[in-house]
């Protein structure tokens, strides 16, 4: 098939790679570059540095909103668009363009987690499974119906960057089954029951809050691993807990059990991956050495 490819972060990069190994991409949309490191280069995204790597024609308007730059994307010709995670509304004329429309591939089971984080709200509400739709686009936010899905488990250790590699292979799997069955595929409309909402993280949601359960800080842990990461004070310093797990525990919100195991509200957790300021993620064993823990995390 002829396939514009719409997508900006490294979620989009496997996608991307297996439609180019089957279909012919006609042209590669995606976010501007950004200033970014300490000089503020401008820094093209992710798909922007994998379209150039696979010799694909890119490029990155601020909006598609313009007739001429709806003009430039009718005049591709393209049989489908596939966007994954691009990051700007699509007007109804980018929509109406290809000749079977656009698809996008989302990270949950729609009609669950539409919007903007669907991984991390999945792992941070303790759902049992997520999974990828592949849908066809309409005005709405993730409302158009659904061509094909598939399911995943949670792992109770799983973090959002577990499931956000895991789903990106699935996707690039599951759009080539798409586009192979194309022509026959029933788009199957979304039920009114069960609709949630995956606003955007937002940095205060990641201060730790010992007095809650451990099933809480547990999930939000996970869930917000590796960005923007959930943090709490050791002394005066504050570190960051990537990775945890559910043990067995009891004392005072915030008291430090041994190792790394801090008791909560209720329950306790065993943190296995944390960073300090400055440095990279480590393992309780590196981390405690030569950082001595107070008695109680704040």
């Amino acid at each position: 098939m002829k396939i514009v490819f719409m997508g900006t972060p490294d979620f989009s990069v496997p996608i991307l790679n297996a439609l180019a190994a089957q279909h012919d991409i006609l042209a590669v949309y995606t976010q501007p570059p950004r200033p970014a490191g300490r000089g503020k280069e401008l820094r093209p995204t992710p798909v922007h540095a994998a379209a150039e790597r696979l010799g694909l024609p890119v490029r990155h308007p601020t909006s598609l909103k313009s007739p001429e730059e709806q003009a430039v994307f009718a005049a591709l010709g393209a049989d489908v668009a596939v966007v994954v995670a691009y990051g700007l509304i699509l007007p109804q004329a980018i929509l109406d363009a290809p000749r079977h429309g656009c698809l996008n591939i989302h990270a949950s089971l729609l009609p669950r987690w539409r919007g903007a984080a669907p991984i991390h709200r999945a792992i941070m509400a303790g759902d049992s499974e997520t999974g990828i739709c592949i849908m066809q686009m309409e005005a709405g936010l993730d409302t158009g119906p659904v061509l094909l899905r598939q399911s995943t488990p949670i792992g109770a250790e799983d973090t959002t960057q577990d499931l956000h590699d895991r789903l990106s292979q699935m996707g690039a799997s599951l759009i080539l089954n798409t586009l192979a069955a194309l022509p026959a595929l029933t788009p199957e409309p979304q039920p009114d029951d069960g609709v949630t909402y995956a606003s955007k993280i937002d940095k205060l949601e990641a201060r730790i809050d010992w007095t809650r359960p451990a099933t809480d800080i547990d999930r939000q842990v996970r869930g917000l691993s590796p960005f923007p990461g959930a943090w709490c004070m050791a002394g005066g310093e504050r570190i960051k807990l990537l990775r945890s797990r559910l043990t067995p525990g009891t004392g005072q919100p915030g008291q430090v059990l041994h190792g790394l195991t801090i008791a909560c509200g209720s329950g306790a957790v065993d943190i296995t991956l944390a960073q300090r300021e400055g440095k990279k993620p480590q393992s309780p064993t590196d981390f405690l050495r030569g950082f001595p823990l107070p008695a109680k995390l704040a």
